[in-house]
């Protein structure tokens, strides 16, 4: 996944993979409608689905400005 290579290329970057029907409750901490979901800054962005580099890197500059 996306978010793993970052990580794997950046100290500064977490990521975790959850089965989402074996986690109930996180499924609805995180409000997952779809999956693959990657969730950003425990919620401040969220995007669904396989998205390209750019449109994740887009969507985590966003969740950072707000």
């Amino acid at each position: 996944m996306l978010a793993h290579q970052m990580a794997l290329e950046s100290p500064m970057v977490e990521a975790e993979m959850v089965e989402a029907m074996e986690f109930p409750e996180l499924s609805e901490r995180f409000h997952v409608s779809g999956v693959p979901q990657t969730t950003i800054n425990a919620g401040a962005g969220t995007v669904v689905g396989a998205v390209p580099e750019d449109h994740l890197i887009h969507e985590i500059q966003r969740a950072l400005r707000s």
